[in-house]
C-alpha cells in the first residue's frame, strides 16, 4: 500500500487559511522568518520533518522554520509581512534569503530592492539570480550598474538573469538601462 502523498504547500497554506485567516498566517509566517517559534503551523506547513521534536530542535535545522515562514507567504498575503521578508535577505543562511527574494517578487515588494542589490555577489548563486530577478521586478535606474556588474559573472545562469533582469527594468522604468 503506498503512503499517502504529503500536500503541497499551496494546499497546507489554504488549510491553514481556513483554520486561522489569511491576515493571521500571514502573520505568524512572518514571525516564523524573524526566527519565532510556532510548533502548530510548522507542523503544517513544514515537511514530515517538522513533525519530529528531535529533528526539529536541532540547532542545524532551526533554518527550516524561516524558509518555511517565507514560502507560505507565496500563498497567503498581508502586507505587515513585508518587514519580515525584507530583513529575511539579510538572514544568514542561504535558503532563506533565497526564498524571501522569491516572495519580494511575487509581492513584488520595493522596498526589497536596495537589500537585493547587495545579493547580486552573494556567496551562492540561487541567491544571486533570486537577487536579480528581484531587481528584475521592483528595481530602479540606481540598480542598474549593480546588475550589469552580474554579467560577468562565473555562472552562466546568473548571468542570463542579469540580462533579463535589465531587460525587465528597462521595460518598466521605460528607458534605455544598457548605459545609465
Amino acid at each position: 500500500m503506498a503512503a499517502s502523498a504529503r500536500p503541497t504547500p499551496r494546499e497546507t497554506v489554504a488549510q491553514a487559511c481556513e483554520r486561522w485567516g489569511e491576515p493571521e498566517v500571514a502573520r505568524r509566517c512572518a514571525a516564523l522568518i524573524g526566527g519565532a517559534h510556532d510548533g502548530g503551523l510548522v507542523a503544517l506547513l513544514g515537511s514530515r520533518a517538522a513533525t519530529d521534536e528531535a529533528w526539529m530542535a536541532r540547532s542545524v535545522n532551526q533554518y527550516w522554520m524561516r524558509v518555511w515562514g517565507a514560502r507560505a507567504l507565496l500563498y497567503a498575503w498581508s502586507t505587515e509581512a513585508e518587514p519580515a521578508v525584507v530583513a529575511g535577505l539579510a538572514d544568514d543562511h542561504w535558503r532563506v534569503r533565497e526564498m524571501c527574494a522569491k516572495v519580494a517578487v511575487q509581492r513584488a515588494i520595493g522596498a526589497a530592492a536596495d537589500p537585493a542589490a547587495d545579493l547580486v555577489v552573494d556567496p551562492v548563486e540561487r541567491v544571486r539570480v533570486a537577487a536579480l530577478r528581484v531587481l528584475g521586478a521592483v528595481g530602479e535606474g540606481e540598480h542598474a550598474a549593480g546588475v550589469r556588474t552580474a554579467y560577468d559573472d562565473d555562472s552562466p545562469a546568473v548571468q542570463r538573469a542579469a540580462y533579463a533582469a535589465l531587460r525587465s527594468m528597462s521595460e518598466r522604468l521605460d528607458r534605455d538601462l544598457d548605459e545609465a
